[in-house]
């Protein structure tokens, strides 16, 4: 017998119905002798309804607020799925992040899991129950309530199934596996039976919708066995763990995009050895993460520094700077938005020269310019417009030999 954790994202519950086969998956796997523990999003679009509900009322609701709001979302879904577990006669509980144990920074709206007290669900399993715990959400220290921020609910599954050393994770969503390119953007993308915890944190950070960064992470952290399936078909799906049997001459694995990216450039920075120091630590204490980084230095005194960030971060970003203008002196400040980040992901492109010079020559000849670089050892991004960006994904994912025969079917 196995603990398995399965979670299930907001399309695999958007209905009735789909809650419903949903309740006979885990039905089934409990019948099977295994324990379940199933970790569930809010239904469908319910929680950007939740957030538009918020914004009518004020344009800037509290941070504190909107997370007590959003977090009904998924007690929505793991009362309905354990009704639905109920009505089968499967024994089921439902739990909140906090009546689960979970432990988060006291940051709203996208806090880190610091720890999980895994013993209600432990003590609910020995009672022979599947348990239905709520993603995306926990309980600060001083007892607020936290949510972890967007595909939260895998990093939910997935340290769960650190913390109560669980024999797999199942990530369910409404596309068979991890693909090449997403299936929305390239019908002949190309589904992936193993790839590498690696491969996939880079491809899940550069824009891969299937899976949350965070929750990649801790998988490779604490070795979770993870797959990524359908929970519309019965289609194996993929795995992902720490070293996958490279393909043939295959040297780039995927194609990604993140088309919610603005560009910001401080002019006229002084040339001195903390200045980068100083104002990245700035932008950390306001919880702004940072991207791609250009410096550039003009004359002996002055320099200019271009970086990314997420478009919704961009007024934080310039106010947080105009505040400290007189600290850091610089000339001006210029932004721009509607820009996206397109990437090639492989871990076999380390020992192969030329792939990045393949990717400018591919983006050239379709007329895409590109306005920042950055490299690692086994990606290459390129940020370019957003009204670009799935021409290139397309033209990446045809110029590096990535497209399948057949066209994917995707649900929801």
């Amino acid at each position: 017998m196995a603990l398995i954790v399965q979670k299930y994202g907001g399309t695999s519950v958007g209905s009735v119905e789909r809650i419903k086969a949903v309740a006979q998956r885990v039905h089934r796997t409990r019948e099977a002798g295994h324990d379940v523990v199933v970790v569930v999003s809010a239904m469908g679009h319910t929680t950007d309804e939740l957030i538009d509900l918020a914004r009518r009322v004020t344009d800037r609701p509290d941070d504190r607020e909107l997370d007590m709001l959003l977090t009904t979302g998924e007690q929505v879904s793991i009362a309905l799925l354990t009704m639905a577990l109920q009505a089968r006669g499967c024994p089921a509980v439902s739990l909140t992040g906090w009546q689960a144990g979970i432990t988060t920074e006291a940051v709203h709206g996208r806090a880190r899991i610091l720890s999980i007290d895994t013993a209600r669900v432990r003590r609910e399993l020995e009672q022979g129950k599947v348990v239905v715990v709520a993603g995306f959400q926990g309980v600060t220290p001083d007892g607020e309530i936290a949510t972890l921020g967007r595909g939260g609910s895998d990093t939910t599954a997935v340290a769960l199934a650190a913390a109560l050393g669980a024999d797999r994770c199942d990530i369910y969503t409404d596309v068979a596996g991890v693909y090449s390119a997403d299936p929305r953007v390239v019908p002949t993308a190309r589904k992936l039976d193993v790839i590498t915890y690696d491969e996939m944190l880079e491809l899940a950070a550069l824009g891969a919708g299937v899976l949350h960064p965070r929750a990649v992470e801790c998988a490779k952290k604490h070795k979770v066995v993870l797959t990524v399936r359908s929970s519309f078909t019965e289609e194996e799906g993929t795995w992902v763990k720490e070293v996958a049997d490279m393909e043939q001459g295959q040297v780039v694995r995927g194609v990604a995009q993140d088309k919610n990216v603005a560009r910001v450039t401080a002019v006229g920075l002084p040339n001195k050895p903390d200045t980068l120091a100083a104002l990245f630590t700035i932008l950390a204490e306001a919880n702004i993460n940072v991207d791609i980084i250009i410096q550039n230095a003009y004359d002996d005194a002055r320099i200019s520094v271009s970086f990314s960030v997420a478009g919704e971060d961009l007024p934080r970003t310039l106010e947080v700077l105009t505040k400290h203008r007189d600290r850091f002196g610089f000339a001006s400040l210029m932004s721009e938005e509607g820009l996206a980040k397109v990437s090639i992901v492989g871990a076999g492109m380390v020992s192969n020269p030329g792939v990045a010079a393949a990717m400018f020559r591919t983006l050239s000849e379709q007329g895409i310019p590109i306005k920042m670089v950055s490299t690692s050892e086994i990606k290459v991004s390129c940020v370019v417009p957003q009204a670009d960006a799935e021409r290139a994904v397309r033209a990446l994912h045809t110029a590096f030999q990535l497209d399948a025969a057949e066209r994917v079917t995707v649900h929801g």
